[in-house]
């Protein structure tokens, strides 16, 4: 079944992305307000997109009914800083109280009874019991159509706990010890990356196309 994106309401594009293009990591992002007030909010529309310099990208979606910029894209563009904290399974349900809707001058910190740290480059502090955070600069933020913002940061700063770090001159980290959780398909689903296998990456073997022709298949040309 095809579905064309170009005709679809954002709802059911919404869906086909966010059911399909999983499992997606969660950026539990930590933002300062110009007022003071400390936002902390998850979102899984985030990656990494490079690393000269070390890049991370943030789909952050609009109000729906007023089509305005929450909390954490109002922060963000304000003061220009922000915060990426990994999701731990020992931290799902205060990452998930951190989902409502609270009032912008309510700090979702306290709401949820999140342990905070301080950063060292920028306003915004980290959370304490994440396992991996990452102290952030905006580089861009994109309006790309009427509902979502699209933001680049810069990684200034890294900050991973001690107890996941095996081997600090070969920069080697115990993954699986942080239980890292990642967002899946559908309302409320969640995954653990705790099931997990290794394949070597291949060296090129041009053997492989004996007798092939240049599209692939056995014995035909281009």
């Amino acid at each position: 079944m095809q579905f064309d994106m170009r005709e679809l309401p954002m709802i059911t594009r919404y869906k086909i992305v966010n059911s399909t293009i999983t499992p997606r990591p969660i950026a539990w992002i930590t933002s300062r307000s110009a007022d003071g007030i400390v936002n902390a909010a998850p979102y899984s529309f985030f990656n990494c997109v490079g690393t000269e310099p070390p890049l991370v990208a943030l789909g952050l979606l609009k109000e729906p009914a007023s089509r305005g910029l929450k909390n954490t894209a109002s922060n963000i563009i304000a003061t220009g800083e922000f915060v990426v904290n990994l999701v731990c399974e020992g931290d799902a349900e205060k990452m998930n109280l951190c989902s409502v809707d609270a009032p912008a001058d309510v700090s979702e910190i306290d709401y949820a009874g999140i342990e905070i740290a301080p950063s060292v480059v920028v306003a915004p502090p980290r959370i304490a019991s994440s396992p991996v955070s990452f102290e952030c600069r905006k580089v861009a933020a994109m309006d790309i159509g009427a509902m979502q913002t699209v933001v680049i940061g810069e990684i200034m700063m890294a900050h991973i706990q001690d107890e996941f770090v095996t081997d600090r001159e070969r920069v080697y980290f115990d993954i699986p010890a942080m239980k890292l959780i990642g967002r899946t398909h559908g309302s409320g689903w969640y995954v653990r990356n705790s099931d997990s296998f290794q394949m070597d990456r291949p060296r090129y073997d041009p053997s492989r196309l004996a007798g092939k022709g240049r599209s692939g298949k056995d014995g035909a040309a281009e």
